[in-house]
């Protein structure tokens, strides 16, 4: 089951906070009567947010990207999202997912690149997650210990291959500060 599908509510929120804050938000999310979200801070290119849907605590980073490109050029797409999550009532820290704003070609994977590190990620819907579970660590890592970006990869269900580049201005400062809220 998805994040998306067991977290409706969240996204619901995700998308009225952006909006708040200024960013861009889905258009869908945003037009949700759902709000919430509070910004805990803003660092660098990456946010930290925390909500409660249905009465459960969250805390998240996230980040829109600084550059996206799509081959072929100029294809439409939803707005794309890297964020990292902490549900301490289901006993999860730091759940890496990106929203990649287009549903998927079916059996494929997406891809982050972390500097020379690749992590595979398997996807769902507009969604996608790492694949094992126990490199979840090591990207995380990978992000705090970056340079300039994380660059992330995917393919449309209509063949449209997507690049994604996030900044990692403020990714630290924003993991700390969602973790902290969220211990």
């Amino acid at each position: 089951m998805s994040f998306r599908r067991r977290f409706p509510l969240f996204f619901s929120i995700l998308g009225a906070s952006l909006l708040a804050c200024g960013l861009p938000g889905d258009s869908a999310l945003a037009q949700s009567p759902a709000a919430g979200a509070q910004l805990l801070g803003q660092f660098g290119d990456w946010g930290a947010y925390t909500a409660s849907p249905g009465g459960k605590k969250i805390c998240f980073a996230l980040a829109k990207p600084a550059v996206s490109e799509t081959v072929p050029p100029g294809r439409p797409r939803d707005p794309a999202w890297f964020f990292v999550s902490t549900r301490p009532a289901e006993k999860v820290k730091e759940e890496v997912s990106v929203i990649f704003g287009y549903p998927f070609k079916a059996n494929t994977d997406a891809m982050v690149e972390v500097g020379n590190i690749n992590f595979a990620m398997y996807t769902q819907s507009d969604g996608a997650w790492v694949k094992n579970a126990a490199e979840e660590v090591r990207l995380v890592d990978a992000l705090r210990r970056g340079s300039a970006d994380v660059t992330v990869r995917g393919e449309s269900g209509r063949g449209t291959k997507t690049i994604d580049k996030f900044s990692l201005k403020g990714v630290s400062q924003a993991l700390d500060r969602a973790a902290q809220e969220c211990r």
